[in-house]
C-alpha cells in the first residue's frame, strides 16, 4: 500500500487512520520507522478513539488536526534525531481498555522535489505489539502554557507552567519540545523539597522527536513538575497569542514515562501558571537559548541535571558512530549446563586464563539469620568447613565440570577473581579474610589477609568482605570491605596495606557511605575501578591508583539494589550488571548491559522461564557470553547475544505480534 501517491507541496501534514488489530487489551513494545530522510521531516504516531476520517488520508495540517476526540501522542521520528525506544517491559497500552482504538499517523512532508519523478513514498512505522501483560505502562504528561501572550518587539518572554504531583510514582525516560517559530528553548523540571531537577531541555526548532530524559530522576506524589518556554518577540508587529495555527505560538513540553502497571495513568497534563515566587528558583541554564543551525545537521542533546548537578551532564552527538550493536538482545541458553552442576547458595563467579568459567559456591552451609550474632562474629563453627569442593571449573560451552577444588577449606564462601597466574583470590564472610589459594588441585592457601573468625575495621581486620579484584599489571589487591564496614582497601601485591576509601560525590556535602560495596571490577583500559554499593543501588568508579571519584551510575531500573558488576571493553566500555530485589520499590529482577560513557541501559535481560531470585555475581566471557550466579536458586544462568529478527513491510503501520512475550 502506498500511502500518500498525490500532488502536494512542501511543508505538508498528511494522516491516516489504522484500526488497532485487536479487540482485546494488547501492548505495543517497540516502534520501527520505516522512512525516507530524503522526503519526510518527521512522523508522529497518535491513539484516540475517534480520527477525523477513517476511509483515506487528509490534510492534517489544517484545521481538521487528527481525532475528533482527544488524541494521545505515543511516539516521534525526525530527521537527526535518535530513535524512541522503550525501556524493556514497558508497553503502551491499547485495545479494549485503553480507550484507543485507532492509531493515527501523521506525515510532515519537508521538501517534495523527490516527487517530481513522480516517486510513490513508502514511509511508514512498524509496531511491535504483544497481548502479553507489561509489568509497567508508557503514558505522556503534557506541560502546556494556554495564556501567554508575546509582544512584538519584545526580546524575551517567558511562559511559565507548574503543577503540583499528586499521583502515583512515575519514572521519566524521554520528552519533548514544541513551540512554533518564536520559540528558543524549553526545559522541564522536577521540584523536590526545593530543588530543581533537570528532565529535558531542547531547543524547540530542532527535530520534533523525543530525546532520552535524565533517567536519574523520577516523579512522586508531593513534588512539582515545572516548564518554562523562552520566546523572542523580535520582528515581530503584533502581539502572537496561543493558538493552532502557524501564526499562533504553542509552548508545551512532553514527558513520556511509566508507571506500574496496576496504576497505570496513560495521560496527564497540566496548564496552570506558574507563579513568579515558584519561577525566581529555576536554574539559570533555562534562560539561555540553544543556537541552532538552519540546516539541522548536527542534532544535539542538551541533557543532564540542573546547574546544581553539572557532572552529571551529558551531551550526545547523534552523528558518532556506533561501536556497539543495538540489534543484539541477550538470551539464555535454557540447554546451559547439559547435566546438573550439584551447587550450593552460588556467591561468586570468575574466568580463568583459559576463559573457563570459575563458580565459587556454598555447598551445604547456608547464610541464614543464625550465622553471625551482633558483633557480625561467625555463629557455626561447629559445622566445620564445606567439606565439598567450592571452587569449580566449567567449560563455558558444555557446562562440564574440567576441575574441582576447595574441599574443607571455606565457611562462608563470597567473592572470587583470578589473577594472571591463574590463582584464586577469594573472601569467605565467617572467616572475615581474604585469601589466594592455588589452583594446581593442592588447595594451598599462598595467602591471607585478615584474622580468621575475627571481624575488625583497621588496617589488618576485615568485617565479612565481599569481594576481591586484582590489577593484572601492578599486582594490587582491591577488597571491597564490606557487610559492616563501608570502604574499599587496596593491599600491595605482597598484601602489605597502602590505603582505603569510601564512598565518592561530586557534591562532598552530600556524600552517601557505601552501604554494602557487594562487588568489584577492575576497568584495565581506563585504569579504574568500580564498585556496586549494593543497598544505595548505585555503581561508583574510581581510579584505581588514587581512589579519586570519577563517576557514579543510578538508574531508577535498579530499584534501590545492584549486587554484582562486571566489565568489557567493548566500544566505549560496557558494564554488566544485576540488581535484587527490593523491598522500597518493586522493579522485575534482571541483568543490565550498560554503556560506561554514556550511563545508557543498552539490553536487559532474564531467564527464559524461571525467574531471577537472588542473582549474586556476573561474569562476562571473550565471546560475548554472560553467566549469572543465582545465590538462592543455586543454578548459574548462561546468556548469548542473539541478533533481533524484524520484519519489514514499507507504507503505513505494520504491526507484528510477538508469540508468548
Amino acid at each position: 500500500m502506498s500511502l500518500f501517491s498525490l500532488i502536494f507541496q512542501s511543508d505538508t501534514y498528511l494522516c491516516m487512520a489504522f484500526p488497532v488489530p485487536t479487540r482485546q487489551d494488547a501492548y505495543i513494545v517497540d516502534f520501527i520507522p520505516l522512512a525516507s530522510m530524503d522526503t519526510v521531516h518527521h512522523m508522529l504516531l497518535f491513539g484516540c478513539q475517534t480520527p477525523v476520517s477513517t476511509h483515506s488520508f487528509w490534510d492534517c495540517g489544517s484545521v481538521q488536526g487528527t481525532c475528533e476526540d482527544e488524541a494521545a501522542i505515543m511516539y516521534a521520528w525526525a530527521r537527526n534525531a535518535p530513535p524512541t525506544k522503550l525501556p524493556k517491559d514497558v508497553g503502551f497500552k491499547v485495545g479494549r481498555s485503553s480507550g484507543m482504538s485507532y492509531f493515527v499517523l501523521q506525515i510532515h512532508y519537508g521538501d517534495i522535489s523527490a516527487f517530481k519523478d513522480h516517486h510513490r513514498d513508502c514511509s511508514g512505522l512498524t509496531l511491535r505489539m504483544t497481548s502479553r501483560p507489561q509489568p509497567f505502562i508508557a503514558g505522556i504528561y503534557l506541560l502546556m502554557s494556554v495564556d501567554t501572550v508575546i509582544l512584538p518587539g519584545q526580546r524575551v518572554t517567558d511562559a511559565d507552567v507548574a503543577c503540583d504531583y499528586t499521583s502515583y510514582p512515575i519514572y521519566p525516560f524521554a520528552f519533548r519540545t514544541h513551540t512554533h517559530h518564536l520559540g528558543k528553548v524549553v526545559s522541564g523540571y522536577r521540584i523536590r523539597d526545593g530543588k530543581w531537577t533537570l528532565i529535558g531541555r531542547q531547543s524547540p526548532q530542532l527535530p520534533q522527536a523525543f530525546y532520552p530524559a535524565n533517567k536519574q530522576v523520577n516523579v512522586k506524589y508531593g513534588d512539582t513538575l515545572a516548564a518554562r518556554c523562552v520566546f523572542t518577540g523580535e520582528g515581530k508587529t503584533s502581539k502572537t497569542y496561543i493558538g493552532g495555527t502557524s501564526d499562533d505560538e504553542m509552548c508545551n513540553f512532553y514527558i513520556m514515562y511509566y508507571m506500574e502497571s496496576r496504576h497505570a495513568i496513560p495521560y496527564m497534563n497540566c496548564m496552570e501558571m506558574g507563579s513568579e515566587e515558584l519561577f525566581q528558583h529555576i536554574p539559570p541554564e533555562a534562560n539561555v537559548p540553544i543556537n541552532v543551525s538552519p540546516s539541522h545537521t548536527n542534532s544535539v542533546m542538551h541533557l543532564g541535571q540542573s546547574t546544581d548537578d553539572r557532572d552529571h551532564a551529558v551531551v550526545l552527538d547523534t552523528n558518532k558512530p556506533e561501536t556497539v550493536d543495538q540489534d543484539y538482545h541477550f538470551e539464555q541458553v535454557s540447554a546451559w549446563p547439559q547435566s546438573s552442576l550439584q551447587l550450593g547458595q552460588v556467591s561468586g563467579l570468575a574466568l580463568d586464563s583459559d576463559s573457563n568459567l570459575v563458580i565459587f559456591h556454598r555447598g551445604d552451609h547456608h547464610w541464614g539469620a543464625d550465622s553471625f550474632n551482633n558483633q557480625a562474629k561467625y555463629q557455626q563453627r561447629s559445622l566445620g568447613p564445606i567439606q565439598q569442593s567450592a571452587i569449580l571449573v566449567v567449560d563455558p560451552s558444555k557446562g562440564s565440570i574440567l576441575k574441582a577444588s576447595g574441599r574443607n577449606m571455606f565457611f562462608l564462601p563470597h567473592g572470587i577473581t583470578t589473577d594472571k597466574e591463574n590463582n584464586y583470590w577469594v573472601t569467605d564472610v565467617a572467616l572475615h579474610q581474604v585469601l589466594k589459594v592455588s589452583s594446581d588441585g593442592k588447595d594451598k592457601t599462598l595467602m591471607a589477609l585478615g584474622e580468621a573468625f575475627i571481624p575488625g575495621s583497621d588496617n589488618n581486620h576485615f568485617c565479612q568482605p565481599t569481594d576481591v579484584a586484582v590489577d593484572t599489571e601492578s599486582g594490587n589487591i582491591f577488597v571491597s570491605d564490606g557487610y559492616c564496614n563501608a570502604r574499599i582497601i587496596k593491599f600491595s601485591a605482597d598484601g602489605k596495606y597502602l590505603s582505603e576509601w569510601g564512598a565518592g560525590s561530586s557534591d562532598r556535602r552530600r556524600r552517601i557511605p557505601f552501604h554494602i560495596p557487594h562487588s568489584l571490577v577492575l576497568l584495565p583500559d581506563k585504569k579504574e575501578i568500580c564498585v556496586a554499593d549494593r543497598e544505595n543501588g548505585r555503581i561508583q568508579c574510581f581510579i584505581a591508583e588514587t581512589g579519586e571519584f570519577v563517576k557514579e551510575i543510578k538508574k531508577d531500573e535498579f530499584g534501590g539494589e545492584v549486587f554484582a558488576i562486571s566489565y568489557s571493553p567493548t566500544g566505549d566500555g560496557l558494564i554488566f550488571a544485576v540488581n535484587g530485589e527490593s523491598l522500597s520499590r518493586p522493579v522485575p529482577i534482571r541483568g543490565f548491559v550498560i554503556d560506561y560513557s554514556t550511563k545508557d541501559i543498552l539490553d536487559t535481560f532474564s531467564p527464559n522461564k524461571k525467574e531471577f531470585k537472588m542473582p549474586h555475581d556476573i561474569a562476562e566471557t571473550r565471546d560475548g557470553s554472560v553467566f549469572v550466579g543465582d545465590a538462592s536458586s543455586k543454578s548459574v544462568y548462561k546468556f548469548t547475544a542473539e541478533k533481533l529478527h524484524h520484519s519489514v513491510k514499507k507504507a503505513g503501520i505494520e504491526v507484528q505480534e510477538l508469540e508468548g512475550q
